[in-house]
């Protein structure tokens, strides 16, 4: 079992419209028994809450279900857990890279090195802003979960 875990800062905009992203397409591709995905905040703001009502109805509009999920803080411990871990932007990465344990860098990476077609490096935070943003936010983590699977298909030789 590969496991993914997106982090973003309080794991209620960016991070869980990945993990809910991705999981609709690990499970579209029959893969749901090979890689499993979660997301965290590096943030304590949000504990427990549901991700942001408009990123729940923008994901939604797209047929992904995200207000199941609860946002919980990110762990040095999940560097242990999970295989990969991607950070939302360079904020994000740089936070983690302060508190990764030695001989795990391997398995922090940005998520949009997962569509460098785009030419970016940070998924912007829509927080403060209005529904274009979201739907901007969506774009972009389309296309980073498209490329993260392809990656990660090639990597393990998943079908």
């Amino acid at each position: 079992m590969t496991k993914v875990l997106f982090v973003c800062t309080g794991n209620i905009c960016r991070s869980p419209t990945a993990e809910g992203v991705f999981r609709k397409m690990v499970a579209d591709a029959g893969l749901d028994r090979e890689i499993s995905a979660d997301s965290a905040g590096t943030h304590d703001y949000h504990v427990g809450e549901p991700p942001d009502p408009r990123s729940c109805a923008m994901a939604l509009s797209r047929g992904y279900r995200i207000d199941d999920l609860r946002a919980r803080k990110f762990s040095p411990r999940d560097f242990h857990a999970f295989d990969l871990l991607l950070a939302m932007d360079q904020g994000h990465h740089r936070f983690m890279t302060r508190v990764m344990p030695a001989k795990r860098a391997g398995r922090l990476h940005l998520f949009l090195e997962f569509a460098p077609d785009l030419g970016l490096r940070d998924v912007p935070d829509p927080y403060y802003g209005g529904p274009d943003g979201f739907n901007h936010v969506l774009d972009l983590i389309e296309a980073g979960a498209r490329g993260l699977l392809e990656a990660l298909r090639g990597r393990s030789g998943l079908s």
